[in-house]
């Protein structure tokens, strides 16, 4: 319970940010905080340093807790807010409304690479799916993705047309980690198809593997994205706090 009330703090003062309820860039203390969401000090803290380590708001020793502009100027698509780091619970665009059009759903023998990231044997097999991600029905990403169909042995096509993180997280299963790559490179014919691209124009691409909370591996992920999209922030801190 604890952990879910530190969540909400954390995800309400997100929003409270990203409508300008702060105006002067400087948030009210840990007790006024505490007092206004009638919870612990503890829950507060917990979620105020969350939201440091993100380089959302910044701590100043002896004038308070503040925004960091560069945070609301350059602001990503993908915002890790819900309870899992599903695109879908992920992305956020200006009140846009995203979509999936499934392009391929197949079962196919895991390679020799996807057996490595994976962690599969010979002779495992994998769901392939390709999907086009929309916002407002605008495409802006191809998601290409593996899935060990031993983890997952009921998916469908009505399912993968959908958020499939969600759907794994209804069986009881959460991804919670992830590691990703992240590049820029020309773009491909299907790249320009897809995403209304010029052949000088290039994409964006995110390649990463997914893990359960257990730690298995679930799935590898290859997303090219619209260049326009391609926002990516991160934040250094060498504090041992």
């Amino acid at each position: 319970m604890a952990d879910l009330v530190y969540r909400q703090v954390m995800r309400d003062l997100k929003q409270r940010i990203h409508q300008n309820e702060f105006p002067n860039k400087r948030l009210p203390d840990e007790r006024s905080l505490s007092e206004a969401y009638g919870v612990s000090r503890s829950s507060v803290k917990r979620a105020l340093s969350i939201l440091a380590n993100q380089g959302i708001i910044f701590k100043k020793r002896g004038s308070g807790t503040f925004i960091n502009p560069l945070y609301m100027k350059n602001q990503t698509i993908f915002q890790y807010e819900g309870s899992n780091l599903g695109i879908t619970d992920s992305m956020k665009s200006a009140g846009n409304t995203p979509g999936i059009r499934l392009l391929g759903f197949n079962v196919v023998p895991a390679s020799k690479e996807i057996q490595q990231d994976l962690f599969l044997l010979p002779g495992d097999f994998v769901y392939e799916i390709k999907r086009l991600r929309l916002f407002n029905d605008q495409p802006f990403m191809i998601e290409t993705g593996y899935i060990p169909i031993k983890i997952a042995p009921n998916l469908s096509q009505q399912t993968v047309s959908s958020s499939i993180f969600n759907y794994l997280e209804s069986q009881g299963k959460v991804v919670t980690k992830s590691f990703m790559s992240i590049q820029a490179a020309p773009s491909t014919a299907d790249d320009q198809d897809l995403l209304k691209l010029t052949p000088v124009e290039p994409v964006g691409i995110m390649e990463g593997i997914f893990f359960l909370d257990d730690g298995t591996p679930f799935e590898v992920s290859n997303m090219r994205l619209h260049y326009r999209y391609l926002n990516y922030n991160t934040f250094v801190s060498l504090d041992e706090e």
